[in-house]
């Protein structure tokens, strides 16, 4: 496999933008990093007939979110140009899931700009050229990490692809990085800024770390290990889940569950400073979430449980500090949502529920119908469920088991919408969607 870093190639005019404009969401689950929303003037219903204020093309393929500075919508997707199957079925050749891959040829990685009011595409900036790029998930694309932002800077991670800083005001590539690791099945983990650094989740299947790159320059601040793993078998030893960022018990910690254990580092250092062995789950996807002292986090693949860990211990404190732990059909892709002492969580068969945060107890579930991977966002005391069908359904945080409604697109949805005042922003497979 080889990377050629690029020139950046803008095609677009360049705007007047402001020197430091306001970051409306900066990661894939908004302000809070867990889909909590506070505006109460988001639209309630739409279709593809009923309050699309405008519908703008994306093209390549990427289930990222997109994230916002001021007027800008930024995003990213990856070209491909198709192996052909006698390729494909060799690549494979051994996989356990070799049915469920796909594979390109060659890829190009890009990021798109558009304007938030119009639509309109601002610039294209072309991040990176791959060639021989190792299979996907047929469920994954080579674009799925969603990219973080900050006044003036836009971070766009694409996993062993390589990282790269864009300046929102000049729309061009600040730096580049690369960490090679083995993903089997494609990228998946987000970056997440904390301070100076950008912190990048890298659980391959042939080696785990994380590590803290500068903003500034990409240069390397720390990097981490991750605690030894008893599974030998490559593929439990990969993991895809996004850091959470919280300050608990007075330090401010960057928790990231992966295989086998969850791990809270110091932000500043990278020291490790607690971590629990949750058992043999791996390929964990769902972003943990806090209540400002405990961590709620799901397992993963293999042995999928629900589980909350006091996040205010040092040391190995899987016999201290783990609270309590369920299994009942928890979510492997789609990450939590917690209010008012529930956790609100819909699997990937559509299983949606509500589970008392201080015991685990299930207070209702039901059956909402379709498959999901964008996680769940809460506006105005409403929870909302997208399913990769395109259908969207509202339950009330309250803890009530009811379906308000429903609101249908006509579209594969797989990134998890956004919510700005009176405007909701929808990426689909094909397009993005403005809800106002």
């Amino acid at each position: 496999m080889t990377l050629a870093r690029c020139t950046s190639i803008v095609v677009a005019c360049f705007l007047s933008t402001p020197a430091v404009a306001e970051v409306a969401w900066p990661d894939f689950r908004g302000p809070t990093g867990q889909g909590i929303v506070a505006s109460t003037d988001a639209p309630v219903t739409w279709s593809e007939s009923e309050n699309v204020a405008w519908k703008a093309d994306i093209p390549g393929k990427g289930w990222s979110t997109p994230v916002v500075v001021g007027d800008e919508i930024w995003l990213t997707t990856a070209f491909e140009v198709k192996a052909d199957e006698a390729e494909l079925k060799r690549r494979a050749q051994g996989s356990s899931i070799g049915n469920s891959l796909a594979l390109a040829k060659s890829l190009s990685l890009v990021a798109y700009c558009y304007d938030r009011h119009t639509g309109e595409q601002l610039a294209e900036v072309k991040l990176f050229d791959i060639d021989n790029p190792d299979p996907i998930h047929s469920l994954n694309s080579y674009a799925s990490p969603s990219p973080v932002a900050e006044p003036g800077f836009i971070y766009c991670n694409f996993g062993c692809y390589g990282t790269a800083c864009i300046d929102t005001k000049t729309h061009q590539v600040v730096w580049t990085k690369t960490f090679k690791i083995e993903h089997y099945v494609g990228p998946g983990s987000s970056p997440v800024l904390v301070g100076d650094n950008l912190i990048l989740t890298c659980d391959g299947a042939d080696k785990q770390f994380v590590v803290a790159v500068n903003k500034s320059d990409g240069e390397v601040a720390w990097k981490q290990d991750r605690p030894p793993i008893r599974a030998t078998n490559p593929d439990m030893r990969k993991s895809y889940c996004t850091p959470l960022v919280a300050t608990i018990g007075g330090r401010e910690q960057v928790v990231i569950p992966g295989a086998q254990w969850v791990v809270s580092y110091d932000a500043a250092t990278g020291d490790e400073l607690w971590r629990v062995d949750h058992g043999s789950g791996f390929s964990l996807v769902s972003r943990p979430v806090t209540d400002g002292k405990k961590i709620f986090f799901c397992t993963g693949y293999g042995d999928n449980r629900l589980v909350c860990v006091d996040a205010t211990g040092s040391g190995e404190v899987t016999g201290s500090h783990t609270l309590w732990a369920s299994k009942s059909q928890v979510p492997n892709q789609p990450s939590l949502l917690l209010h008012d002492g529930k956790l609100f969580m819909v699997n990937d068969s559509g299983i949606a529920q509500c589970v008392d945060a201080s015991t685990g107890d299930t207070l209702w579930k039901q059956r909402l119908g379709g498959s999901f991977s964008a996680s769940p966002f809460m506006v105005g005391g409403e929870v909302y469920f997208t399913s990769r069908e395109g259908v969207t359904t509202v339950v009330p945080a309250n803890g009530r088991n009811e379906i308000i409604r429903r609101n249908e697109l006509d579209a594969r949805l797989m990134a998890t919408p956004i919510v700005l005042g009176d405007q909701i922003l929808i990426r689909s497979e094909s397009h993005l969607y403005s809800i106002e």
